[in-house]
């Protein structure tokens, strides 16, 4: 196991990012910088030991600071849609930033994944990882509290990448924490991910409108497009769903808050495979509908459907949604989450 840090970039007002490499011995590269407690790279070996970059992104700090597609980022204060940007709690109305058509989206116009992060080193003879603090203060995109944020990620022996969550607030406020990595398991930059089998061990979905909010309503995914508790490829049937797959499921959990398997995503020809195991209620499928010539890394240039995202997190818009998971902290509660992502080729 090796971790090495490095400086990614200065902006222009001359705030520094670092870049931390994390390896281990089987492989498995991954990079992760203090701006925005970012995934910028992730390296994994096929069936036949050929490494590629699995995740889509930028080669440079100032491609991130301009990025709206929030690549790699740790998203916060709250992941997903509120609707109207707005939300109640205990009897105060809060107004957020509508960022997202008439809705708020992924924390706001400045939300976590623009931020630059204090980091820290840690390693141990089976891991590598780095830990990212961060103090969100009372007011900041009008969340209520002073919300002190770690963002830990790690890199096993055992081909795992973790990534945990704590946060504590000193006012009561909402948070929905999740990592928005594109992921495409034949390498970035090589076409879509339409070929790509995926498994979401969820019986259920959260129903949206026409913006992507959910009406309340929780509905079987049995019989339906959206239907992937057993393996189906992707490209099968995404032209019925309307833009692609964008939507929330709901987790099969045999206890709230428990570490059970959310997914798993095979890429036949290289044999990659990811397998997502968390403690969130729920997990959003992403297709990448809205890319559109998103130049990266590697003179590539990213379009509709050329990777996934697996997001794990609470319900969308939870705060206006009574029957959905509580994502209010108060002071003396901790805020946890856990995803670990595993791979290994078939």
């Amino acid at each position: 196991m090796e971790i090495k840090k490095d400086v990614f970039g200065k902006t222009d007002e001359g705030k520094e990012a670092e870049i931390f490499t994390l390896s281990n011995d089987n492989g498995i590269t991954a990079k992760v910088t203090s701006y925005g407690a970012t995934l910028v790279s992730l390296e994994i070996p096929d069936k036949n030991g050929k490494a590629a970059d699995i995740l889509l992104g930028f080669e440079t700090l100032d491609e991130y600071v301009k990025d709206l597609t929030f690549q790699g980022c740790t998203v916060g204060r709250c992941a997903n849609r509120i609707l109207n940007g707005k939300f109640v709690l205990d009897g105060v109305e809060y107004t957020l930033a509508t960022n997202d058509g008439n809705n708020h989206l992924h924390g706001g116009v400045k939300g976590f994944n623009k931020m630059f992060w204090d980091a820290e080193s840690i390693q141990n003879d089976d891991s590598v990882g780095v830990k990212f603090t961060y103090l969100s203060e009372d007011g900041q995109e009008n969340y209520p509290g002073n919300l002190a944020v770690t963002v830990i990620y790690t890199l096993t022996s055992a081909d795992e990448l973790k990534i945990e969550y704590e946060a504590e607030t000193d006012k009561k406020t909402i948070i929905n924490l999740t990592n928005h990595s594109y992921y495409n398991l034949a390498g970035a930059g090589s076409g879509t991910i339409l070929n790509h089998e995926m498994t979401i061990n969820a019986d259920s979905y959260t129903e949206t409108n026409d913006e992507l909010l959910p009406t309340g309503q929780i509905k079987p995914v049995s019989g339906t497009d959206l239907d992937f508790t057993t393996p189906r490829v992707i490209g099968d049937r995404i032209t019925n769903v309307k833009g692609g797959y964008d939507l929330n499921y709901v987790l099969n959990k045999e206890q709230p808050a428990s570490m059970s398997f959310a997914a798993r995503v095979v890429e036949p020809t290289s044999g990659r495979v990811m397998e997502v195991s968390t403690t969130e209620p729920g997990i959003q499928f992403y297709s990448s509908n809205f890319l559109d010539g998103l130049k990266g890394k590697a003179g590539n240039v990213y379009n509709q459907h050329d990777a996934f995202c697996l997001e794990t997190q609470h319900f969308p818009d939870s705060q206006n949604q009574p029957s959905f998971p509580s994502i209010a902290l108060a002071p003396g509660q901790k805020y946890k989450h856990l995803t670990v992502h595993r791979f290994l080729v078939q």
